[in-house]
């Protein structure tokens, strides 16, 4: 006899990402994409992902490694080329100096953030995320159980956390605060000056450590110096992780390379975190990231002056449309809007746009360009527009959003 067949159990999601989706940003661009595929001229400006192509020599080197049989596993977060090519960075761009030791290298500066924070939060720790913020940050935060903490900047103090939210944002459960300069979404910087006062909050409040996302240090605009609070601040060294990558200054989005620097404590204990994911990051990829942090720097100047003008085309076109207000951004490749301008008015087919989404969906579903809602980086209503694209798309978008503002009545 055949025993009865039992009805399978429905998947449960554990927990913790039970509250969280797939990125929206991606979610917004495969959208686009999709209907790119369908025959559509949608311009799509919601990823974070330069279009310039990856330096002839980086590609290079990755193809010398692959002759040489550098195939396999190397040390598991990171191989001591690698360590040491992350050091020379730190001293010749920073003037710190970091022992190989205190260096960690990973599949992203995405799985350098989520190695820490999984190796050092407890259920309900705080992290404070000066919004807008990186989306992945507050998802992260929450996977490894921890409580997001938004604080909100405003646009008239260029979308940077003061020392006063600061101060008042700590509470004894606080365990991180994050950093990101220049930022995405925001493309705001903070200069040495700017970050004295919150590193002097820091000080008094030693329970709580830092990390400095640096990802976008080498694209920023007007002259302004990069600062990073453990250069403006040393005294907090032993409780900042720094991060950074080549994804952005030398596109290598899809290398997958990323790299911290830190105490040597919170060091092993993110290999640890490594050792049971990823194990290390791609042996061809640290090949070739060696090269891009070691090799000729030109082009990285060369195209953060090709984004400073797309910067400044896009702000005054922007400017121009009926409705959107827009800063100069210090740096990144991303400028945001308000939107405000236009809440409250209806488009031709009626629609009433009540929020920073509505008018995203619209400027997509009606003028066919994609970009990002504010909301979903935690401050409303502004939208996002990634200029990493060629200037020929860029002016097209923004007569198509230009054009889609007069349009509403």
């Amino acid at each position: 006899m055949i025993a009865d067949t039992v009805a399978p159990v429905a998947f449960s999601p554990a927990q913790r990402v039970r509250a969280i989706g797939v990125s929206e940003i991606l979610r917004i661009t495969d959208h686009a994409n999709a209907l790119k595929r369908a025959g559509r001229p949608v311009i799509v400006l919601g990823a974070g992902e330069p279009d310039f192509d990856t330096p002839q020599n980086v590609r290079e080197a990755a193809v010398r490694a692959i002759g040489r049989g550098d195939t396999r596993y190397t040390v598991l977060d990171g191989s001591p080329a690698m360590k040491a090519a992350v050091q020379l960075k730190f001293r010749r761009d920073n003037a710190l100096d970091f022992a190989l030791d205190e260096i960690s290298v990973s599949a992203g500066a995405k799985q350098v953030i989520f190695n820490a924070l999984m190796a050092s939060l407890n259920p309900g720790d705080e992290v404070i995320l000066p919004a807008p913020y990186w989306t992945s940050y507050a998802d992260i935060v929450q996977i490894c159980g921890g409580v997001p903490v938004p604080v909100a900047g405003t646009e008239a103090n260029g979308f940077r956390l003061d020392a006063a939210q600061l101060e008042a944002a700590i509470t004894p459960r606080t365990r991180w605060l994050f950093l990101n300069s220049p930022s995405n979404p925001s493309g705001a910087a903070y200069s040495a000056d700017q970050l004295k006062p919150l590193c002097e909050v820091l000080l008094r409040h030693p329970q709580v450590w830092v990390l400095a996302d640096d990802i976008y240090e080498h694209i920023l605009y007007d002259g302004l110096a990069f600062a990073t609070p453990v250069a403006v601040e040393p005294r907090l060294r032993e409780r900042t992780l720094t991060v950074n990558g080549v994804s952005k200054a030398y596109a290598m989005t899809g290398w997958r390379v990323g790299y911290g620097a830190g105490p040597r404590a919170l060091i092993a204990a993110m290999a640890v975190v490594q050792s049971q994911t990823t194990s290390c990051p791609s042996s061809v990829s640290q090949a070739a990231a060696i090269e891009a942090l070691t090799g000729p720097q030109d082009i990285v100047a060369e195209r953060c002056a090709d984004f400073q003008a797309r910067r400044d085309f896009v702000v005054a076109a922007l400017n121009r449309a009926q409705g959107l207000h827009c800063r100069v951004p210090e740096g990144a490749f991303y400028t945001f809007a308000s939107c405000a301008g236009v809440l409250g008015r209806r488009t031709r087919g009626g629609a009433l746009l009540q929020t920073d989404s509505d008018f995203c969906r619209y400027l997509l579903q009606d003028f066919e360009v994609a970009v990002v809602p504010g909301s979903v980086f935690g401050l409303a209503p502004y939208f996002r527009i990634s200029y990493a694209t060629s200037m020929a798309q860029l002016e097209e978008a923004c007569a198509r959003i230009i054009a889609a503002c007069a349009a509403l009545e």
